[in-house]
């Protein structure tokens, strides 16, 4: 099996790792990193629970192999809440309920803080459309809406 020695910022701190090169990102933030944060939901890309941001882009790394990944700058759920403080959307999905069984929640909040990042202001809509991608199956996606309406205040 064919290895790639990579080098990359995971959540700040610089990480060299040599990969398979059929790993994927998901994969190595799990099984190298001990990062469990990111789930694998689907492992195809289509339920946004192994959502991270990848260059401030949230992308589905599940999708993405490891060895693409040299020289990139990554941040997981672990990676939100700088200095054990939570972030405004981490606090706001607490507070309204916008966790049930938690699964999706990674998911959601790597989505949530990208949209944020981009527009401070979003409408209604626009969150709708930032979530597209992270699957739910236990919210109804009510609340997780109300948690970034009331994280952009």
């Amino acid at each position: 099996m064919a290895y790639s020695r990579i080098t990359l910022t995971v959540n700040g701190v610089p990480e060299s790792v040599d990969v398979p090169q059929s790993m994927t990102l998901l994969q190595m933030l799990r099984e190298k990193l001990s990062l469990t944060g990111t789930k694998n939901g689907c492992s195809a890309g289509e339920c946004g629970a192994c959502t991270v941001l990848m260059n401030g882009e949230p992308v589905n790394s599940c999708m993405v192999l490891a060895a693409e990944c040299d020289g990139v700058e990554i941040v997981t759920v672990e990676g939100l809440a700088k200095t054990g403080k939570l972030t405004k959307i981490q606090e706001t999905i607490i507070k309204t309920g916008g966790v049930q069984c938690g699964f999706c929640t990674p998911g959601m909040l790597i989505s949530a803080t990208a949209l944020l990042q981009r527009n401070p202001n979003p409408t209604e809509t626009q969150i709708r459309e930032a979530l597209v991608g992270n699957l739910c199956r236990c919210t109804g996606y009510y609340r997780i809406v109300e948690a970034v309406k009331e994280a952009a205040k």
